[in-house]
């Protein structure tokens, strides 16, 4: 009844302000410009609780209605998608698809935002996926977000700039700085207070060009009616300032990530009078330099514990935290994301989770549940005991490949929310890890966030008309079988193809890496054939779609050729073992030309980026080898992280992941021909060394080979074919392959 009554107000009481809307029309004119003159787009008056946009044809003109920009936007790719088929992708290097005559429509639509808040991004993925990206890459990125509705996305670039200077005025010195901070990659953990010290001193130029760079990215983004969630100050300080301030209540926090020490954090407790004063010169700055939009992201405690777990300490830290912000700040609200309280959750009671939480008024603190897709805190906690709070889908851990998702339970969980979850829900979010992926279920989430009504299966056939389905009915009958049998488990960490964990005869030897699929094999590679029955498709997504799913489904096959290997080795079949070895290492290098094709795919994009980014030789040297080892062995020689962030990448597959297995394949083969047994730990530590010196490397590897996917694809289907078709998925016969050279 409420969406009605609303519409009725649309209808009837809006008259529309009549002029031309710059920003919208420079979006048009960087996604589709030989179409931006066929859009008008108008501001209606902000007059309603949540955001609206209407759609219609007037005058062979698609004119487009909201109350802000950011509803133009989302209205604007409502039409896209529904009306041209047409998908805009978050990379900067797919090209858009656009009908070349636009779709009339015969009536006029009027969509409502069910809730207030659309929150986009994770510390992480600034690690992870945005370490070195450049203006063009976030200005994709932003006009993705805009165009699916996002508003409050984390922009958390360049604060180290800010943090140099505040650092800098209260007496240390540069190197002291510089070395606080971590390589780019890892500066979201350190953001996090988790790590300090790691790959560094920081160059200086880093600082000032991202400063330049935050400062496009929340200009951009509030052009385009979002309100950039800025960072504030934790309590995350030097170590080196206890030196300067020796009173003053500085503790070391918790280990992490098994870094060693030297490398953990400090945390400065929030009642000692110096918080207070680095909030206030800390948030001058910041605001002087970047604005400000009156949110802020604080999270003191992440994957670290407090220094003291009684109540009162905790209710003090949250009012001294959110006073230091307002004394400052008038106006200030704290964004919190809640993922402590999943992965510290024995620590983590419902006494302590409400006395941090209630000493903050209702008002000023709204709560990101960060993971919703497996666990709903705000069930557990009395509806966050009346805090404002954003039901969000991660969907994805270190930016890894594999394809997970459920899309039916993530539908029936936010149908749920809108029901039972009070009237303090905020909104809803994504808040991913990675970018590595496909990015239909981020985009499933954030619609789910407006009032149009469609079933699943609808949504998803209109996603598969939008990737090349409009031109080939093979993709949309794939789309529909991806959706009823593959996208049916939840995301978990470390989930990873065999192929890129470290070697063993059985099982993986870490958490970070288990090949666990909850459907048949044989049923993806089917539709993966449906994919290629498609004739004269060449659009972006249907490219990606095909690699995407290619990887993942000889990725799952490695795990049979693996277990082939091992049952020749325990047959003291050398022969055997010396067969498999051949088609583990001919997979790898099958595998790693797909994903070469495509500079999505590709590490060599990931280095060159990274590379970019420095001044001289030495600079270059050391962004690539924080690049290196973010996606391997993430940070000291065989830590809990390593492979975290492992994924399937043209170049690395082949030469990090490969190279493993050969050296264990080998080695095996070796030991078994002199009458022994294998000594795995032996070979740990011979992997360990070989991971670190890979880091180390500076060897070139292509953006993209240059060759068609599709042909590729095509080619290793009928090579793997004969596998599908006569096996059923385990210690398959040594002549199953046919001879096809690609």
């Amino acid at each position: 009844m409420r969406y009605i009554l609303l519409l009725l107000i649309i209808s009837f009481g809006c008259s529309p302000v009549f002029a031309e809307n710059r920003a919208m029309k420079d979006m048009c004119n960087r996604l589709f410009p030989e179409h931006s003159g066929n859009f008008t787009f108008e501001l209606a008056p902000d007059s309603l609780e949540n955001d609206f946009f209407t759609i219609e044809s007037i005058n062979d003109k698609i004119k487009i209605s909201g109350n802000n920009n950011n509803s133009l936007a989302t209205g604007l790719n409502h039409y896209l998608k529904y009306y041209c088929h047409t998908h805009v992708s978050w990379y900067a290097t797919d090209k858009i698809e656009m009908p070349r005559q636009l779709p009339v429509l015969l009536d006029k639509i009027t969509i409502l935002a069910k809730c207030k808040t659309r929150f986009f991004l994770n510390y992480c993925t600034f690690g992870y996926s945005m370490p070195y990206w450049k203006w063009k890459d976030w200005e994709r990125l932003i006009d993705w977000m805009a165009l699916n509705g996002v508003n409050t996305p984390l922009a958390i670039t360049g604060q180290e700039a800010i943090w140099y200077d505040v650092w800098k005025e209260m007496g240390l010195k540069d190197q002291e700085i510089r070395s606080y901070f971590t390589g780019p990659a890892h500066l979201p953990w350190h953001r996090m207070s988790n790590v300090d010290y790691w790959q560094s001193p920081l160059p200086l130029s880093w600082l000032k060009n991202q400063r330049k760079l935050q400062k496009q990215i929340v200009d951009r983004e509030r052009l385009l009616g979002m309100t950039p969630v800025l960072p504030a100050f934790s309590g995350h300080v030097p170590a080196e300032l206890k030196r300067l301030y020796p009173d003053a209540a500085i503790t070391q926090m918790s280990q992490w990530g098994g870094y060693d020490k030297k490398y953990r954090s400090h945390f400065i407790d929030p009642m000692d009078p110096l918080f207070g004063k680095i909030q206030k010169r800390y948030l001058e700055k910041q605001t002087k330099l970047y604005g400000t939009d009156h949110i802020y992201g604080i999270d003191p405690f992440n994957e670290v514990d407090s220094p003291n777990w009684d109540e009162d300490f905790l209710r003090t830290v949250s009012d001294k935290i959110f006073h230091s912000i307002e004394q400052v700040d008038s106006l200030a609200h704290w964004i919190q994301m809640t993922w402590m309280f999943y992965h510290s959750k024995d620590k983590w009671s419902q006494p302590r989770i409400k006395a941090f939480l209630n000493s903050v008024p209702d008002d000023k603190l709204i709560l990101l549940d960060y993971y919703c897709d497996s666990v709903e805190i705000w069930r557990e906690t009395q509806q966050y005991y009346g805090k404002p709070y954003i039901w969000c889908y991660l969907g994805n851990f270190g930016g890894n490949s594999m394809l997970a998702g459920h899309v039916d339970d993530v539908s029936a969980k936010l149908n749920r929310l809108f029901v039972e979850g009070g009237k303090n829900i905020s909104g809803v979010g994504a808040t991913l890890e990675g970018l590595d992926v496909n990015p239909f279920m981020y985009e499933f989430v954030l619609e789910k966030a407006w009032s149009h009504t469609i079933t699943n299966a609808d949504w998803m056939k209109n996603w598969a008309l939008c990737r090349g389905g409009s031109k080939s009915s093979h993709i949309i009958d794939a789309w529909q079988q991806l959706y009823k049998k593959i996208y049916i488990h939840h995301a978990t960490a470390g989930q990873a193809v065999l192929m890129n964990a470290r070697p063993m005869l059985e099982g993986t030897d870490s958490w970070n890496t288990h090949p666990d699929i909850y459907y048949d094999n044989k049923e993806l590679w089917h539709i993966w054939g449906k994919f290629l029955e498609a004739k004269n498709v060449d659009s972006s997504g249907y490219k990606f779609d095909v690699i995407n799913i290619g990887r993942q489904v000889l990725g799952n096959l490695f795990s049979d050729f693996r277990d082939s290997f091992t049952a020749c080795y325990r047959q003291k079949n050398i022969e055997g073992m010396k067969e498999w070895a051949e088609k583990m290492n001919t997979l790898f290098t099958d595998v790693d030309r797909l994903l070469s094709c495509e500079s999505s795919f590709s590490i060599g994009k990931w280095i060159k980026d990274a590379r970019d980014w420095g001044k001289n030789l030495k600079e270059k040297e050391y962004y690539e080898q924080n690049a290196r080892c973010i996606l391997t062995t993430w940070g000291q020689k065989a830590t809990q992280l390593n492979d975290y962030a492992n994924r399937g990448w043209g170049g690395l597959t082949d030469s990090y992941y490969r190279k493993r297995w050969e050296l264990f394949t080998q080695y095996a083969i070796d030991e078994m021909s002199h009458g022994k047994e294998i000594d795995e730990k032996s070979f740990y530590n011979l992997i360990t060394e070989f991971e670190y010196q890979w880091t180390l490397q500076t060897n070139v590897y292509s953006e993209s080979s240059g060759e068609d996917p599709i042909r590729i694809a095509n080619l290793l289907y009928i090579k793997y074919n004969p596998y599908f078709d006569k096996c059923n998925g385990s210690n398959i016969s040594n002549n199953f392959f046919i001879n096809v050279i690609i």
